[in-house]
């Protein structure tokens, strides 16, 4: 399939100035606002919007993505003060070398196999008291939302997140379906919402 190969997305980054825009997304600044600064994942990060937020707020952030075009669009946004490492890899089998205190997911729309290693690789990454934020288009906003992809094999809900974290050790703190309001669009995009952290030692 077209959209999960490297090649595509170079070409789709290419052919225009921005895909998903600078500003973060809208539940990564809802749900990650508070906590402390620390060493950030950034699965599937893209042209790099949410690395770069949280960079501006302390963190230090691995991005990573197999598109080098999108890599080199987010290392070029980056302020000279800024404390990323931009990674070509595999979103659904990158694991860092060290723990980190958050792993992110957004919108890394793949089939139901590499959802799952990639969301289990995410949470074997985390350290202790870590947390993970997977962000994702809804399975029914493909019926009753705005945008996203049309193939249904790609999509999921934050039911399917919790099952894939099954004995990860994770307590799971949000699994909701969200309504994103879309500019220009006559009714909202649903996405899938899923927070989890792991534990922290005795």
């Amino acid at each position: 399939m077209p959209d999960f190969d490297a090649d595509y997305w170079d070409s789709r980054y290419s052919a225009a100035d921005t895909v998903w825009g600078s500003a973060p997304n809208r539940w990564v600044a809802q749900e990650l606002a508070d906590l402390a600064p620390g060493r950030a994942l950034d699965l599937a990060c893209g042209e790099g919007r949410n690395a770069l937020w949280l960079s501006a707020r302390g963190w230090t952030v691995l991005a990573v993505d197999w598109s080098i075009v999108a890599l080199d669009r987010g290392r070029a946004a980056e302020p000279a003060a800024g404390h990323v490492e931009w990674i070509k890899a595999d979103a659904t089998v990158f694991e860092p070398a060290v723990p980190v205190d958050l792993a992110l997911v957004c919108y890394l729309q793949v089939p139901p196999a590499d959802r799952r290693a990639a969301v289990t690789h995410a949470a074997r990454s985390l350290a202790p008291g870590g947390v993970l934020l997977v962000v994702a288009h809804d399975s029914r906003n493909l019926e009753h939302g705005t945008g996203g992809p049309r193939d249904p094999d790609v999509l999921y809900t934050a039911s399917d997140v919790a099952s894939d974290l099954e004995g990860t050790g994770l307590v799971i703190e949000r699994a909701d379906e969200v309504s994103r309001p879309v500019d220009g669009a006559e009714r909202a995009a649903l996405d899938c919402l899923l927070r989890a952290r792991r534990a922290k030692t005795a």
